[in-house]
């Protein structure tokens, strides 16, 4: 765990100090006691494969999600290139917490009850609505339009869980694991529409492979805040240090700024009613 972790950068710490005042080990001189600005890593979880929240092209890391997680890391002392990026997709990642792979989350990571069972979680830092992704072409104007249909979601997300549960009469739905792979099936013609919450619709559609093929039908049906997920003990950072960041982000501008830059060209507007957030009382 990452106790053991820091206590063996701590005896590493003062093994280095010792040999420094025995005239030895100049390099090892150049290493904190502390954790922040020592060159420990923080470890976040995001997606890899959605465009406008988290996207991994090459080495670079883009998106909404990223952003915010930037923002976040930096305020809690710990700058970029201090930032490891690790895939955490939606099936994995109660795991990936509760295996000490992660440190956050930010990964449109629903808060829900069952979920809080296994993690915790800091924010929201945005508030979506699930949505549809159609054909451009398609009449379908929200879920009343979807019986006979084929639906596709991504497997362990709030979104294909919300269909199961509400078990939507006379619709098929498909589980991918991924969104991408959902608009690849759209496109071959084998899947109507495509569901998750408006702002990743948004972000597929505004790709410059997707302009113009799809449209977001505009008609949300339900409330995701998206948390920042954490593990619920033995943390290396605390929710309310979190919710302090992103408040901070919300106030001076950075966050409306990250949503308008990260889905430009999809003529998404945020719902105002929900958004900007206000943050969950921690646990």
């Amino acid at each position: 765990m990452r106790k053991t972790r820091y206590a063996a950068a701590a005896i590493a710490a003062v093994a280095a100090l010792t040999l420094s005042a025995c005239g030895g080990g100049s390099d090892s001189g150049s290493e904190s006691g502390s954790t922040e600005g020592s060159g420990e890593k923080i470890r976040i979880g995001i997606k890899f494969d959605q465009p406008g929240l988290g996207f991994k092209d090459g080495s670079e890391f883009t998106g909404f999600d990223v952003d915010v997680a930037k923002y976040v890391a930096n305020e809690l002392g710990y700058p970029e290139d201090q930032i490891e990026f690790m895939a955490s997709p939606s099936a994995q990642r109660e795991n990936m917490l509760e295996n000490d792979q992660l440190d956050m989350i930010f990964a449109t990571y629903s808060i829900t009850d069952t979920r809080k069972e296994k993690v915790a979680f800091a924010g929201p830092y945005f508030v979506a609505g699930q949505d549809l992704l159609v054909p451009a072409d398609s009449d379908i104007a929200g879920p009343e339009d979807l019986e006979g249909k084929n639906l596709c979601s991504v497997t362990g997300s709030t979104s294909a869980q919300k269909i199961k549960d509400e078990k939507a009469a006379g619709v098929n739905l498909l589980e991918q694991p991924s969104y991408a792979e959902c608009v690849t099936a759209m496109q071959g013609g084998q899947i109507d529409a495509v569901t998750t919450d408006d702002i990743i619709l948004a972000g597929l559609a505004s790709t410059d492979a997707n302009k113009g093929k799809f449209k977001v039908v505009g008609n949300p049906f339900s409330e995701e805040k998206y948390g920042v997920g954490l593990p619920k003990e033995g943390g290396v950072v605390t929710c309310e240090d979190i919710n302090t960041a992103i408040t901070k982000m919300i106030d001076d501008g950075a966050w409306e700024e990250a949503i308008k830059k990260n889905t430009e060209g999809a003529d998404y507007t945020f719902n105002a009613e929900m958004n900007p957030p206000k943050m969950d009382a921690c646990a």
